[in-house]
């Protein structure tokens, strides 16, 4: 359980940073912005790989968040980052990233507050 929890917060931590990096550019500063396109693909490879490592049985627990999607483009970005959209990169980043953020804060949440009782 507890290394559910930290992969969780790791998940929470990666996205978030992802989302403010966006926040901060275009696609197009990205695309010449190298260390910031950098930053943003390390934090979206790093919620696919946690998202990747949590329990089979967790991920059925809880349909509602699209798991697959973050597993999806972490494996895009490391085996084809030379291809990778940056207007796909980006819209992730600002669009799905927070629906999905809150999704996996409120089972982290839910599981805290069992671990604790």
């Amino acid at each position: 359980m507890r290394r559910e929890l930290l992969l969780l917060e790791e998940i929470i931590t990666a996205a978030n940073r992802a989302t403010q990096i966006a926040a901060r550019h275009t696609v197009e500063s990205l695309a010449v912005n190298l260390d910031a396109r950098d930053a943003l693909l390390w934090n979206l490879t790093v919620v696919g790989e946690a998202v990747g490592q949590l329990s089979d049985e967790l991920r059925a627990e809880h349909p509602q968040v699209p798991w697959n999607q973050p597993i999806r483009l972490r494996n895009r970005i490391v085996h084809g980052y030379w291809s990778v959209d940056l207007d796909v990169i980006y819209a992730v980043a600002i669009d799905d990233l927070p629906m999905f953020v809150d999704g996996v804060r409120s089972i982290l949440d839910s599981l805290s507050m069992h671990g604790s009782a």
